[in-house]
């Protein structure tokens, strides 16, 4: 995908307080996506101020915000993005509040297999696409059929 000359990055965005985590999955991913890191939350909020982000993955446990609060502001300003959160615990708490308050996509377990991150990232960046789309349709239909009102309009006071 990434070697093709057109071929669209998916642009990435990993937060978690793991320094050791967020380098393995860069480099890891560096030539198929676009990938962002940040180590908190809010370091995280500040990048998607500053750049286009597709899909998001988010370390549940992390200090001062968990995956999920991160999640919720998210949903609020970029409800558009794809989001996935990560953890190394079966917290079951925390993968019933990922589906009620922050919209998650897929919930991973760490330690991560590549080709399956790879998959769930790939198949996250579908489903935006065909959001964006739908939207974009949605939008020629409400002109297209504001159009035909027009003319409807113009047909019946001629």
């Amino acid at each position: 995908m990434a070697d093709a000359p057109n071929a669209h990055k998916i642009k990435l965005l990993y937060v978690d307080d793991e320094g050791n985590n967020l380098t393995a999955l860069k480099a890891t991913y560096r030539r198929e996506f676009e990938v962002h890191t940040a180590n908190s939350a809010t370091d995280g909020l500040k990048l998607l101020e500053e750049h286009p982000i597709e899909v998001i993955i988010s370390d549940q446990r992390m200090p001062n915000m968990t995956g999920v609060e991160f999640f919720e502001l998210v949903k609020e300003k970029y409800p558009d993005t794809i989001r996935i959160l990560l953890t190394a615990y079966a917290d079951i708490e925390a993968v019933i509040d990922a589906i009620n308050r922050g919209q998650v996509y897929r919930y991973v377990t760490k330690p991560w297999d590549e080709n399956d991150l790879r998959m769930i990232v790939t198949n996250a960046f579908e489903i935006y696409s065909l959001r964006k789309e739908n939207k974009r349709l949605m939008e020629e239909l409400k002109k297209a059929n504001k159009q035909l009102e027009f003319i409807a309009r113009q047909n019946l006071l001629s």
